[in-house]
Formats: C-alpha cells, sequence, structure tokens
C-alpha cells in the first residue's frame, strides 16, 4: 500500500509539472458565494471548519491554541469523533536563509461552507492566502495554500507544512475503554505522513498533492502524546505569479475491534488526493451547491438587512452543527467547540427551528438517536441530557428534557404530516408522561420534582419551566393520541393539560413580583437557596438584589409555612416559559412580559436575573467570564429567543422583534457568519438552538404558518411588526408542498399573495382581528366568517391568491 501512495503522488506531479496549467485557486471558485470578514480585534478568537464527519477548530489568525474545557486545551484542533486527529498545523517559508511562519494572519474572511485566511508578508513580496473545507461525508479536511508573488522577482525557497498529530478519544472516553498512548509513524517509507495510536486502532495521514522533498521529525509543544512533523518542499513562485500547494489530512479509526481502519485510512486519503485536481474542486462544488440550497429554503426578505442576513447564515450554522458517527448514530450537536456531541434539551428548542427552514434529515436522524439511546440506558421513556460521541452518556436526563420530547414529536408532525413517524415515538411519549407523574410527581399535584433547564445547586423542586413544558407535552400528546386514534388517552392528556394550566397560574403566580415563580419549595429550602445567592449577588456587585433577597429572606422568616409554596428568588429566565409555551391568562402574561423587560441588556436576557447589570444603555463590550468556565453573569441566546416567542404569543410582535435586533447584535460579533451562545461573544462559537429564536419567531409568528401536513392544510395569519412593510418568505417546506408569502403595505392597506406548489393542498388565510376593507384580489375566491370564533377566512386549493385588509 505505501509503494502505492508513493507512487501515486510522484506520477501527479509529473503531470503538474509538465502540464502549463494556470494555478487555480479553490477561493476563486467561491466569488459568487456569501461571505463575511472579521473584525481585526477577534482574531485571536476561534472559528469552525465545519463537515458531518470531521471538523476543524482554530483561531482566526490561523493558528490552533489549546482551548476548550471539557477536555482541558483538547478541544481545538481536527477531529473525527470520537477520535481527535490533530492539535493542529503551521506552514513556515524559508526565504533567503530567513524562517517565515504563518502564524498571525492579517484577515479572516468566512464562508457558508469553508474559511480563508489571508496572510501578508510585505518585506518579501508575497501574499498568501489559506483556504480550508471539509468534503460532505468525508474524514477529510482540505487546506490550499496560494502563494501570490507581487515583487518583481521570482521568489524560491521551501515550504515546510508541520503537523502535529493528537489521536486522542473523545470526552468519556475512558467509559468505553478508549485509553490514549502515544503516536507513532505508522508507514515511515511513505512519502506522506501515516501516524497511528500505538496502542488503538486510530490513524490520521497528511500530505500534499506532489511528493516532499524531505520529511522531518519535530519535538511538539502541544500537551498529551502527540507526534510532531513535517513535509518540506522546494518551491518557485515567478515575478506576479501564484503558486498553490493543496493539502488533505485524513482520519479512519475503529471502535469494534474489525481492525479495518488501516486500509481506510489510505483509501480516505486517495479519495482525494489520488486526483486532487479533480476531485477537490468537485467536492468544494458539491458543498458550495448545497449551501445554495439551503439559503433558498425559507428564505427572508425583510426590511432589516441585519435580521435577514443573520437568519441566512443561522440556517448555515445549523448543518454546521450536525455531527455523524456512523457506529453510534447522527444528530445535531449543541455548539462548538465545547459541546459538539449530542444534547435532549438542546435539540427539542433547535430542531423545532429546523423544521420551519426544511432542515428534515438532521430532524429525523437526531431524534431517531435520542430515543433508542434514551431506551437503552434509561428504557422508562425519559429522554437523556447529553451524551459524548463515543455513545457514553453523561447525564441520564433532566426532568424538562422528558415532556419537551413529546412537544418535539408534534411539532415535526404538524410539519411532516407522517403517520408512521407519530407512531413511531408514540410509546416513548406514553412512557415518559407516566414516569414523570409517578416517579417524578410524589405529593401527587402535577408537578414533577427535579432539575428543569436552571442547573444552580438546590433548585430541584418544582420548577417553573417543568411545569410549563408538562402542560405543552400533556395538551400536544392529547393531540398525537387523537391522531392515532387513542381517543381515551387522548382526553385523559388533555384534561391534565388543563388542569396544569389552572394550577400554574395560581400556585406558581406571584402578584408582588408581577411574575411566575422560580420554583415551588420548603421554606428550608428557601432559605438555603437566598444564603447562596446572596453571596452570588455580592460577589459580582449587585447591591439591589442583596437588598431585594434579604427582603424575601425577612418575609419568610415573619411568615413561616410548614408547606411548600412559590418563591421568586433568582428572576431566572425560565420564569417566562408559562408565556412561551402559551398557558398565561392574559393579565398575567402583560404583567410578567413587562416585568421581563427588567432583565435584560442590549444582547438580550439574562440567564439568572439577579445577574443583571448595567450595561442596558450600550452595546459595546464582551462578556467577562470567568477563568473557570462559568454561565454566572451570562447573556444566552435561548431565553432571548423563549423571550421571542413569548412576546408574539400576547401579540406583541414590535416587542418580538425588539428582542430579535437584540440578539441580532451578536450576530458576527465575533465570529463572522455565527452568534455566540453566551452573548456576544463567551462560550460555543456556534450554537443549535440559536435558530429556535429565529426560525420559529419568524416562519410561525410573524408570517404566520401553522402547517398540518396530515390533512395537507396550512393556516396563514400574519402578525408583523410595523416595520416591515414589505417582506417575503419563500420556499417553507410543509409536507410535500412548497408555500410562500409575500406582504406588503401602503397607505394603510396590507396585502398577502400566498403561492403553493400543490394545488392538492388548502391554504387558509385568517385575517387579523378587527380588520377592515377585508377583500379577496383574487377572482373566485370569496371571504368567509367563522361564526364561532367570528375570524374572517379565505379557503383555497390554488397555487397562487392574494388578499388585502386595512389592520385594526
Amino acid at each position: 500500500m505505501r509503494n502505492f501512495i508513493h507512487f501515486a503522488t510522484a506520477a501527479l506531479l509529473i503531470v503538474s509539472c509538465t502540464s502549463k496549467k494556470e494555478e487555480t485557486s479553490l477561493a476563486q471558485s467561491t466569488s459568487d458565494s456569501p461571505f463575511i470578514e472579521g473584525k481585526e480585534s477577534y482574531l485571536g478568537s476561534p472559528y469552525v471548519t465545519a463537515g458531518d464527519r470531521v471538523y476543524m477548530v482554530g483561531y482566526q489568525d490561523g493558528t490552533f491554541p489549546e482551548i476548550g474545557w471539557h477536555i482541558k486545551g483538547e478541544m481545538g484542533g481536527i477531529w473525527d469523533h470520537p477520535i481527535k486527529l490533530m492539535d493542529g498545523f503551521q506552514l513556515d517559508l524559508i526565504l533567503d536563509g530567513e524562517t517565515v511562519s504563518l502564524e498571525k494572519a492579517d484577515r479572516f474572511i468566512n464562508y457558508p461552507f469553508g474559511n480563508k485566511h489571508i496572510y501578508n508578508l510585505e518585506s518579501h513580496g508575497l501574499q498568501v492566502e489559506r483556504f480550508q473545507f471539509v468534503p460532505d461525508e468525508k474524514e477529510v479536511v482540505i487546506v490550499q495554500f496560494s502563494i501570490k508573488n507581487h515583487s518583481e522577482t521570482e521568489k524560491k525557497g521551501t515550504l515546510k507544512f508541520i503537523g502535529s498529530t493528537d489521536l486522542r478519544p473523545t470526552w468519556l472516553g475512558d467509559r468505553t475503554k478508549m485509553i490514549d498512548s502515544r503516536d507513532i509513524d505508522f508507514d515511515p517509507e511513505s512519502d506522506v505522513w501515516v501516524v497511528k495510536d500505538s496502542l488503538n486502532s486510530w490513524y490520521t495521514m497528511f500530505g500534499a498533492d506532489r511528493p516532499s522533498d524531505s520529511k522531518e521529525r519535530h519535538s511538539s509543544e502541544y500537551k498529551g502524546n502527540g507526534f510532531k512533523a513535517s513535509l518540506n518542499y522546494d518551491i518557485s513562485v515567478n515575478a506576479g505569479a501564484t503558486e498553490t500547494i493543496q493539502f488533505a489530512i485524513a482520519g479512519a479509526y475503529d471502535l469494534d475491534g474489525s481492525n479495518t481502519a488501516k486500509e481506510r485510512i489510505y483509501a480516505n486519503y486517495l479519495d482525494i488526493m489520488e486526483d486532487p485536481d479533480t476531485w477537490i474542486p468537485k467536492y468544494l462544488a458539491e458543498k458550495k451547491a448545497r449551501y445554495e440550497d439551503l439559503a433558498g429554503r425559507t428564505k427572508l426578505t425583510i426590511p432589516d438587512k441585519d435580521i435577514e442576513q443573520a437568519f441566512e447564515w443561522v440556517k448555515y450554522n445549523c448543518d454546521w452543527l450536525v455531527r455523524t458517527v456512523p457506529e453510534i448514530g447522527s444528530g445535531i450537536g449543541a455548539g462548538i467547540p465545547d459541546y459538539p456531541w449530542w444534547f435532549g434539551v438542546d435539540s427539542e428548542y433547535a430542531l423545532q427551528g429546523y423544521m420551519a427552514i426544511g432542515q428534515r434529515e438532521p430532524v429525523y436522524n437526531t431524534i431517531k438517536l435520542l430515543d433508542s439511546v434514551s431506551e437503552a440506558v434509561n428504557g422508562n421513556g425519559r429522554i437523556i441530557h447529553e451524551m459524548s460521541t463515543n455513545g457514553a452518556v453523561f447525564n441520564p436526563g433532566n426532568i424538562n428534557e422528558t415532556p419537551q420530547f413529546a412537544s418535539l414529536i408534534w411539532k415535526v408532525y404538524q410539519w411532516n404530516g407522517e403517520k408512521e413517524f407519530l407512531q413511531k415515538y408514540y410509546s416513548t411519549i406514553k412512557k415518559g408522561l407516566e414516569w414523570l407523574m409517578t416517579e417524578k410527581d410524589a405529593d401527587g399535584n402535577l408537578f414533577p420534582d427535579g432539575f428543569g433547564m436552571m442547573e444552580i445547586h438546590g433548585l430541584d423542586s418544582e420548577m417553573i419551566d417543568v411545569a410549563a413544558y408538562t402542560y405543552k407535552a400533556f395538551k400536544d400528546a392529547s393531540f398525537i393520541a387523537d391522531a392515532l386514534g387513542d381517543y381515551q388517552m387522548a382526553q385523559q392528556y388533555y384534561e391534565t393539560a388543563e388542569k396544569l394550566a389552572a394550577k400554574i397560574n395560581t400556585q406558581f403566580w406571584s402578584e408582588e413580583f408581577n411574575s411566575y415563580a422560580d420554583f415551588i419549595g420548603t421554606d428550608k429550602q428557601a432559605l438555603k437557596l437566598i444564603e447562596d445567592a446572596i453571596v452570588r449577588a455580592d460577589t459580582l456587585n449587585k447591591p439591589w438584589a442583596v437588598e431585594e433577597l434579604k427582603k424575601t429572606r425577612e418575609a419568610i422568616l415573619k411568615n413561616p409555612s410548614a408547606t411548600p409554596r412559590p418563591f421568586v428568588l433568582h428572576h431566572n429566565w425560565v420564569v417566562n416559559t408559562p408565556m412561551e409555551v402559551g398557558l398565561a391568562s392574559p393579565d398575567k402574561a402583560q404583567k410578567a412580559l413587562a416585568t421581563a423587560e427588567n432583565y435584560v441588556n442590549p444582547f438580550g436576557v439574562f440567564v439568572t436575573g439577579i445577574d443583571r447589570d448595567e450595561s442596558a444603555g450600550s452595546d459595546d463590550g464582551s462578556f467577562k467570564g470567568s477563568k473557570i468556565f462559568s454561565y454566572t453573569g451570562a447573556v444566552m441566546t435561548l431565553p432571548t429567543g423563549v423571550q421571542i416567542v413569548a412576546e408574539n404569543n400576547y401579540g406583541r410582535p414590535d416587542m418580538a422583534l425588539n428582542y430579535l435586533k437584540r440578539m441580532t447584535r451578536t450576530f458576527s460579533y465575533a465570529l463572522p457568519g455565527s452568534i455566540y451562545e453566551v452573548s456576544p461573544d463567551y462560550g460555543m462559537v456556534t450554537q443549535a438552538w440559536n435558530v429556535y429564536g429565529f426560525a420559529v419567531p419568524v416562519v410561525e409568528q410573524f408570517f404566520g404558518i401553522t402547517p398540518n401536513a396530515a390533512d395537507k392544510k396550512v393556516t396563514i395569519r400574519p402578525q408583523m411588526p410595523s416595520t416591515w412593510k414589505n417582506a417575503s418568505l419563500e420556499n417553507v417546506l410543509v409536507g410535500d408542498n412548497e408555500i410562500s408569502i409575500y406582504f406588503s403595505e401602503k397607505e394603510g392597506m396590507q396585502t398577502v399573495e400566498i403561492s403553493q406548489t400543490k394545488d392538492s393542498w388548502q391554504v387558509e388565510f385568517q385575517f387579523p382581528e378587527g380588520a377592515t376593507k377585508i377583500s379577496s384580489q383574487t377572482e373566485g375566491i370569496e371571504v368567509n366568517t367563522k361564526e364561532e370564533t367570528g375570524v374572517s377566512v379565505v379557503k383555497s386549493n390554488l397555487k397562487n391568491f392574494r388578499v388585502a385588509y386595512q389592520p385594526e
């Protein structure tokens, strides 16, 4: 095999040298693609080169520092999960006896499907561009260097590609007996470096589109059991010319003892490098075309171009997070670099957005993975929280994840209409709700006990988010049961949901704070949490919070209770979930939404309200996280997204847009084309649940699309922000149909044009309440008023129709 590698690369050089072909930069083929250039001030921060099998994380300046905390200092580099391949690489140019290391790029440019670093070597008259991408479904990273000679003289020298391997297991690898050992040179006679973990069948391989002139071993500065080596090439670049050299970094591993990785590492490498001038452009073109297709689905056009651009790139971000490990499964990871594996709750938020933007395959794969692993680990309907890519489950599930799974399944069914899909997961839903109401509801009051979204020590009694999502689960489960003909369970689930709504609106509500309580618990529990919260608030220098907490403590001591009761202590974002799921009564919702406005900054909603600061007057500055990774004091995209949905649920689209604008301020703040997990620039550089805060409000609320694919029906009731006078949403996939909506407002009249690709579907357009001068602009379409609701509607099976009205 190694002789074949040597022969193939040698033959490739002969062809390359004897033909007078024009040197072509991969980046040139992206000239018609969207891109965003990074800020100079954030060159020292992470980026990701995404792929479903392999991905790469480094800094925008082109370096590969040791970053991350899940595996300390190891979450960057190149990963082929569950195995890391390399800590990174660098390029050195030896010119006129001087070694110039490409360590600090001057510019970073991000594309949906790859990235580019630009190095200006002015003293040598050179500019170097480094472009990289990961082909779809391939265990390989492609890196092309283009060396441009801007001087008037030929440049000769040596190019050294230095790779630092680190074949090691992912987080929790020890739980599946994945023990890291020293990396060794597996194939010293080959013209490329083939590196193997000495005790495991884990491989990486790197080389160029031409034979090297020499190879060297180096001592590595990275921690771990890695291997550092270089491939050296003599180069000559004519004046005014460009020389390109392409590298492939491949991976292969065995998890089952089959010992096939030894053959597959060569196959993975040669899949690219046997004919790189053919295969590299082909794979890039295919990936580029696929991203163009993603952009065309659920295509948004609005006056606010910042939101429009962010919406488009969030769709790309969703694809970046797909993680496929054939031995385990495929699904969306939560975030990069520290959460590249699979989560229950992150998926339960994010996948709602994935359906709205038409990215269905990751939805089905993720749900299948979560369900199968949850069944294997728990077997009682409980949905896991966190699972590493080696199959090890870290947390078998927080309490909220089980009810949220039921709601996710119903939402997906609304979009796809596939009865088989619903039937497949109904047993999990039934078992999960039974588990929730028996094992986790000790006092039988319908409020399950245990940790919800807020992972604060001691905050594990009856949580408001668990209660709200449990209500939503029973409501949605009643719809599921009804759709499947299980009418007795449908009635039972519906009655439980109604009881929960009434109990939450009474027992969780605090008139004093105009807010739903964080939790219901005992005085003893509340007093302990207050003491911890006072220390937290005092440490963060929040005197107002300390004073409020002390007053609450005094009130508890003066008026003790022998039974559990509601407490407002932290003002956690989860107090807004009753509005997110629509169970809050209108009067309480208006008060609670107004209260929530006190716990925001220019980027969104604080995770814990007592952490709020004085940043409301500025949209500058970064998040100052602690040296040990922590979310204390954080504003996060998920709470902001929940608030957007909540505002829309109660007819407040302008406030919803206000929060959407706050979240959009963080778009490209640090990583061009992405939104950080913690606003504006802390935590994960891209995060799956961001799409929940964009796609669900825009598609389902502003444009008002309610899918019912099972009945081949779509209901549309726009709720547009007042500043969106012209807006369109095109190619929204519902079942096998595609819906497009074009909205405009002129001289007080609003016009909506709707098109669909299938005339076998019915579109029902509902006019806003209080609308006047209602008319159909399409011949043969009649406006009717529903007696039970008084809402005026138009129903049509036409592929195109238009209506007009004057809003209230």
